[in-house]
């Protein structure tokens, strides 16, 4: 029994491929680093402070995060099948995460659900003040609401700081 146990290692057995140790080890860690990297997109939901904030929190490390678990399965399942198969659920994730945070971010500036402070560059705001500027009175296609101004962008972060955070 001993003489076995040096011969074929301490967790291979005699009908083992001699990889699959390795791989086996390979999706463990790709699954611990996909775990970690959701698990901080769901943290950083929670803690940071404004919406454009959050929307890099749930983006960045939630792709990431998806990719390595995806990784995980393909390396474990060790077929060609399985990683064709989860193929297409990396690509559509990556298709959809930015379109949807780009229109989020979009309705948190014109809400003005942001701390104006921490942009680098206010690439939007002139472009809402043409807008605005060419729209003066109610749009029919904006169902008779007019486009949010600078005023109402202060005031809704106003309404926001008596909620407090999650």
């Amino acid at each position: 029994m001993m003489i076995e146990v040096l011969t074929q290692g301490v967790i291979g057995t005699a009908d083992t491929e001699p990889f699959d140790d390795l791989l086996d080890l390979v999706a463990a860690v790709l699954l611990g680093l996909g775990a970690f990297l959701s698990l901080a997109a769901a943290i950083g939901l929670l803690r940071f402070p404004d919406a454009l904030a959050r929307l890099h929190a749930a983006t960045k490390p939630q792709i990431l995060g998806l990719i390595a678990i995806v990784l995980a399965i393909a390396v474990s399942a060790r077929s060609w099948q399985v990683l064709l198969l989860l193929i297409p659920v990396v690509v559509l994730q990556m298709l959809t995460a930015p379109i949807v945070a780009h229109m989020v971010g979009r309705a948190g500036y014109r809400t003005g659900t942001f701390d104006p402070g921490t942009l680098v560059d206010d690439e939007l705001s002139a472009d809402l003040e043409r807008a605005q500027r060419a729209f003066p009175e109610p749009a029919p296609e904006l169902g008779g609401r007019r486009l949010p101004s600078r005023d109402d962008q202060v005031s809704s972060r106003r309404d926001d700081e008596g909620r407090g955070s999650l």
